[in-house]
This record gives structure tokens, C-alpha cells and sequence, in this order.
């Protein structure tokens, strides 16, 4: 799939009507389908081969995301362009959308005629495909303090979009006010020259967020490079992750489909961690803090003593954090019993995988 020292992978997705196929973003300015049959690839879209003499004209593909309703594709470029071509490659639409790279484009899962672009111009913007003409034809503008790295929609109800810069702030958006951000939450994850960009990313069935930390001494002292996750509707950090055999920089986290599994990629290796790891340890401490924050009596409940503690919050975020914290705490008590039941569950354990 890579064509050695030089290429970069921009972006991959499953075909989702052909898990044996991926769409390609590729460094070498080509959009392709790729097979895991051995099947020969086949390329969408390619950039204009702009040779050694014409570096300023030289651009690449940066990112892809398809849509089986519209049958379409959308990449972003390396000038600011997007481009939306038909599974078969044939164009559809492009057209210079951005002042810089275009880092990331989704389709709203939820919603197909609806479009998240992000760029190194420090901005989000919202599309709707039905009627995008030029740049001036957003619905919504988000503008950030640094480069945006990455836009995502929640996959729980697609009414969230969360954004990564490539300083310190984590963003979520929400539908009923997209002008301004609901959360911004302070996270290291400084941009370096040889590093993957970090992205936050969604967990599939809650609106909890994960991200890889790059510690900062202006952000915080003495800080660890742990995985973090955060509750997307209050801002808090729940849980945090961190292999002490593994001491390098989690760029990328992804949940498998049912969230039973969290992949963190760092440099040459891969962590796998399982629900015990995420889920239900959440859910574990989150107990501990009802039991002590009620004097060590089990049964009062944990909102009712810090309501006042959290009026800053409001009452719509202090409710979804306590929802949130209920599916969580029945998830495990769930899963408890089905433990005793079968008595198959293996304990959890954390493996790490040589990239060869």
C-alpha cells in the first residue's frame, strides 16, 4: 500500500459495503481502492504530476470519507480544496473551500447532506452538499485559536462535533449552537514536525471522548503521556490509561464498533485495551467517589450532595453527565452477572503488538 521512504498515509476507510476494500488518502496525490484479496488497486483520482521544477504547483490528497446513501467520496487536499467524486471516481464537485490544507472531511452519519471540513486556517466549517457552491457558502464557521487537526461527529446521535487544534484545546460542538463551542476542554498535544497529529475521537456508544496526552510544562508540570478520557457533555476527565512499558506518545485511539475495544497507535507499536480497561473501570471509580463523597454509605447519591458544587455547569450539562453515568454503572452491573453466569470471561489484559 505505501510506496516507502517519502509517502504518508492521509487517511483510510472501510468500504462499508465491502469490508474487504479501503479508500486511500495517499502522499503520492492519489485517492485508491485497495483490497485485502489481492485484488489489483484501483486509483479514484489523482493530483497533476507536477515534476521537479514546479514544487509551488505540487499538491496531495489529505483525508477521505464515503457516503453509500449519496454514493459519493470527499477528499480534502494539501491547498484547501475539497473534492467530492462518485464511487466510480468520477468528479462531482471541487473547489477551493479553505485558505490551507484541508486536515479533515466527514459526512454527517446521521444526516449525508450535511459536511464537516477542518484546516490548518484555524477553522471548522459546516457544509450542506445540496446547496455548496464556493467558499462563502457555509452554514457554519468555527473559528479556533491554532491549525484544527480533525472534526468528528458523535456517533451516538451525530449532534456533536468534536475538534483537536494543534496546541492544547479539545472542542465540542452541539447542534442547537453551532457558532459556539460547548465544551473547550485544556489538553496538551503540541504539534511536532515528526509526530501523527494527535485527534481526539469518540467512544461509539457514549459520548465519551479519548485522546492521546503530550505533556507540557506550561499546561502542567511533571504530567504523564497517558491515553485520557474525557465526558464529553461536562468537560471532566473520568479515566486515564498509561502502559508503563510502553513510553511513547498515543497519537491515535479508536474504539472498536461496540466499544468493547480501544487501539492506541504510538510510533512502532500498537496497545489493545479491552472494556475492563475503559468502561468498567470508569464505572469502578465513579462508585468509589459516590461511597466517599457520601461519608462511606452506600446508596446516597453523589448529585444530590455536589448539585451546588456544579451550578457553573448548568442544568443541561450536570443532567447528560448523570445520565451518562447511570448507562454506565448498569453497563457494569450488566456485565457482572453475566460473568457469574458463564464464568468465561478471561481477565483483561493489556497487549502490546511489534509492528513488523
Amino acid at each position: 500500500m505505501g510506496k516507502g521512504a517519502g509517502d504518508f498515509i492521509g487517511e483510510m476507510k472501510f468500504c462499508p459495503t465491502d469490508v474487504s476494500k479501503i479508500f486511500v488518502a495517499s502522499g503520492d496525490g492519489t485517492i485508491s481502492v485497495q483490497s485485502f484479496e489481492g485484488l489489483q488497486s484501483q486509483i479514484l483520482s489523482r493530483t497533476p504530476d507536477c515534476g521537479h521544477d514546479h514544487h509551488d504547483l505540487c499538491y496531495w490528497y489529505c483525508c477521505v470519507d464515503v457516503s453509500v446513501s449519496r454514493q459519493m467520496l470527499a477528499t480534502g487536499d494539501s491547498t484547501g480544496r475539497l473534492l467530492l467524486l462518485g464511487l466510480d471516481g468520477h468528479e462531482i464537485f471541487k473547489e477551493k473551500l479553505h485558505k490551507a490544507k484541508v486536515t479533515h472531511a466527514e459526512f454527517n452519519p446521521r444526516c449525508d447532506w450535511l459536511m464537516a471540513t477542518s484546516s490548518v486556517d484555524a477553522t471548522v466549517k459546516l457544509w450542506d452538499l445540496r446547496n455548496i457552491k464556493d467558499k462563502s457558502s457555509y452554514i457554519a464557521e468555527m473559528p479556533h485559536e491554532k491549525p484544527v487537526n480533525s472534526a468528528y461527529f458523535n456517533l451516538t446521535d451525530s449532534t456533536k462535533l468534536l475538534t483537536t487544534d494543534q496546541r492544547n484545546e479539545i472542542r465540542v460542538y452541539c447542534s442547537y449552537d453551532w457558532s459556539k463551542p460547548d465544551q473547550i476542554i485544556l489538553h496538551p498535544h503540541r504539534q511536532f514536525q515528526h509526530l501523527t497529529p494527535i485527534k481526539a475521537t469518540w467512544h461509539p456508544m457514549y459520548d465519551l471522548i479519548v485522546a492521546g496526552r503530550y505533556p507540557d510544562d506550561q499546561v502542567l508540570v511533571n504530567d504523564k503521556r497517558t491515553i485520557d478520557i474525557y465526558d464529553a457533555n461536562s468537560g471532566d476527565l473520568v479515566h486515564q490509561l498509561r502502559d508503563p512499558n510502553a513510553a511513547g506518545i498515543i497519537s491515535l485511539n479508536k474504539f472498536s464498533s461496540n466499544g468493547d475495544v480501544l487501539a492506541s497507535g504510538m510510533g512502532y507499536n500498537i496497545l489493545i485495551w479491552n472494556r475492563e480497561d475503559t468502561l468498567n473501570s470508569i464505572s469502578r471509580k465513579q462508585t468509589a467517589e459516590r461511597v466517599e463523597e457520601s461519608g462511606g454509605r452506600a446508596g446516597t447519591s453523589r448529585s444530590q450532595r455536589s448539585t451546588q458544587q456544579r451550578t457553573n455547569r448548568g442544568g443541561r450539562a450536570a443532567a447528560d453527565d448523570a445520565k451518562l453515568k447511570k448507562k454506565l454503572a448498569s453497563l457494569s452491573s450488566t456485565e457482572a452477572k453475566s460473568k457469574t453466569k458463564t464464568k468465561s470471561k478471561t481477565e483483561c489484559k493489556t497487549s502490546k503488538l511489534k509492528k513488523k
